[in-house]
């Protein structure tokens, strides 16, 4: 994804206010950055570790983007700075990208080992290159197993003065409270819809693109990813596929395999969250005439005349689905499954 400026992301201003309104010396050591993805917390926080580590600041503490140390980290080889991230079980077995896998391939969850944390303890404990600040930025830091946060606890419990930990997270209640209570916690949320299209046109995305929103939780910046690995329109397929089915379950399946199929990065774990959301605003219409993820779809014709007891038991069934999702044994069969429970949540009601 194109590189994003923090200056672009207008509706955090009071996180910037709380962490800088009295200047760096009164920055704590360990930050955590919480609210959903795609508001901007690494944005922010890339920024953050940029003007801690910036050797010829503007008045308007504002990295000067020119320094050495700024030069260094826009190159990713700055000295005093370590970005700790993710890595999948794969990633940590053979070096393997899981991004994209294999068709077939069981996909690995994410993880921050012990020995991401144990790297960071010499560049930590040893002095600074350029004798100022160290930076350590840690990205999805939920993703920390056990291990790797106990870790990193008895980092925070005495660091050095001269070092900053800037953690982001999208869900920080897994995090060890003990991690969380050593952090000044900076909660970040987002934009109103308003803000948020206008954040998506700046971002070359057109105004159709706004109707994404509720699916991302109003999260712009997470629309924008969609659009870059290309989501966008396997979502709208398979809204189409949901708005006008197919009454034969095996028709509906086979229209679900040709999509997944064509698209590497649209998996069937999106593919079964698509249907669950939608048999939930199909309730939720039905129950109180409003709709949660697809007010930007046209919406199918005799919804208040569906069973909505037909409704809320699919949209439970298909949780089942949720949990084989990544693996399913043979995918054409087990979205014949899925379509076939799907179609019974469509049931007209009985008089």
């Amino acid at each position: 994804m194109q590189a994003i400026e923090v200056t672009q992301i207008q509706w955090n201003k009071s996180a910037t206010e709380q962490l800088l309104g009295q200047g760096l010396g009164r920055l704590p050591h360990a930050m955590l950055l919480v609210g959903p993805a795609g508001v901007g917390k690494t944005v922010f926080a890339e920024e953050l570790a940029r003007l801690l580590l910036c050797e010829s600041i503007a008045p308007d503490l504002t990295a000067c983007g020119q320094c050495q140390a700024c030069t260094w980290l826009n190159a990713g080889n700055h000295p005093d700075f370590r970005r700790v991230e993710p890595d999948s079980d794969d990633e940590a077995e053979d070096g393997a990208s899981e991004k994209v896998g294999e068709k077939g391939k069981k996909r690995s969850q994410r993880i921050i080992r012990i020995d991401r944390i144990r790297e960071l303890e010499p560049f930590i404990f040893v002095g600074s290159h350029r004798h100022g600040n160290r930076v350590v930025l840690i990205t999805e830091a939920e993703a920390m197993n056990p291990a790797a946060a106990n870790a990193l606890l008895k980092i925070l419990e005495e660091p050095p003065s001269s070092v900053y930990f800037i953690l982001a997270s999208s869900r920080q209640k897994t995090l060890l409270p003990t991690v969380r209570s050593r952090c000044r916690i900076i909660p970040f949320g987002a934009p109103d819809v308003a803000a948020a299209t206008a954040w998506l046109a700046r971002a070359g995305l057109d105004g159709h693109a706004a109707r994404y929103l509720n699916l991302a939780g109003g999260a712009p910046i997470r629309v924008a990813q969609w659009n870059e690995q290309g989501h966008l329109v396997p979502i709208d397929a398979l809204v189409d596929s949901l708005i006008s089915p197919p009454a034969d379950p095996i028709a509906l399946a086979a229209r679900w395999d040709a999509l997944l199929k064509s698209e590497a990065l649209f998996r069937t774990e999106n593919l079964v969250e698509g249907v669950q959301r939608w048999l939930f605003d199909l309730a939720q219409e039905r129950m109180t005439g409003e709709i949660r993820y697809h007010g930007g779809w046209p919406r199918p014709k005799g919804v208040q005349s569906l069973s909505l007891n037909a409704l809320l038991a699919a949209w439970r069934d298909i949780n089942q689905f949720r949990r084989s999702a990544r693996h399913p044994l043979n995918q054409l069969l087990f979205l014949e499954n899925l379509a076939a429970h799907f179609l019974r949540g469509l049931r007209p009601a009985t008089p």
